[in-house]
């Protein structure tokens, strides 16, 4: 895979109407992914903002999800120990154990984890289990996800992409430098 863009951007449709913005930097021994979503689900607005640390493998080292727009903003920090464990604003949460990547609800860039991650060959399946950021209201849990990948289709890599607990499936396209550009009923990338 290529390095990922300097900046890249989704606009969110089908289940909600908003934008996603990210900037990529370079950081000693890995990427820095800093972005925000803004959007309307169901009449209602909301936005919010995260910075994700990878290393060179791109396992999610530290994360910093917040509200941005709140009057006493809300704010969640994320960080990966040793072996897998995580921390969820300091404290030990072994339902994570054994996630490598975050994967946050208003957030279509964050599948891009596990494929730069993985880089599976062709029929290659994988469960990937993520840590689960929600939108609304910053909640943490484990979220099952399988990504299996499938025949590149016009020099775009592609995977069908599971999370069982949703009852959701679908399959996702993705550039050379790995993240998606096409995210059927979430997110499309224009930038």
């Amino acid at each position: 895979m290529t390095a990922p863009p300097a900046t890249a951007a989704w606009e969110h449709r089908d289940a909600r109407a908003g934008f996603e913005v990210v900037r990529t930097s370079r950081l000693d021994g890995g990427w820095r992914l800093r972005g925000t979503t803004t959007a309307v689900e169901e009449g209602r607005a909301w936005a919010v903002g995260y910075t994700i640390d990878v290393d060179e493998g791109w396992c999610t080292r530290r994360v910093v999800v917040s509200h941005p727009l709140e009057d006493s903003p809300a704010r969640v920090v994320l960080e990966r120990a040793e072996e897998g464990r995580w921390l969820v604003g300091g404290r030990r949460v072994p339902a994570l154990d054994g996630c490598l990547d975050v994967d946050l609800e208003s957030s279509a860039m964050t599948n891009a984890l596990p494929v730069h991650r993985l880089r599976q060959a062709v029929g290659d399946t994988a469960n990937v289990p993520a840590v689960y950021v929600r939108a609304d209201d910053l909640t943490v849990g484990r979220l099952e996800q399988v990504y299996t990948r499938v025949a590149d289709a016009e020099g775009r890599e592609r995977y069908d992409y599971t999370a069982p607990e949703f009852g959701f499936s679908a399959r996702l396209v993705y550039d050379a430098s790995g993240f998606v550009l096409d995210y059927p009923g979430l997110a499309v990338r224009r930038a």
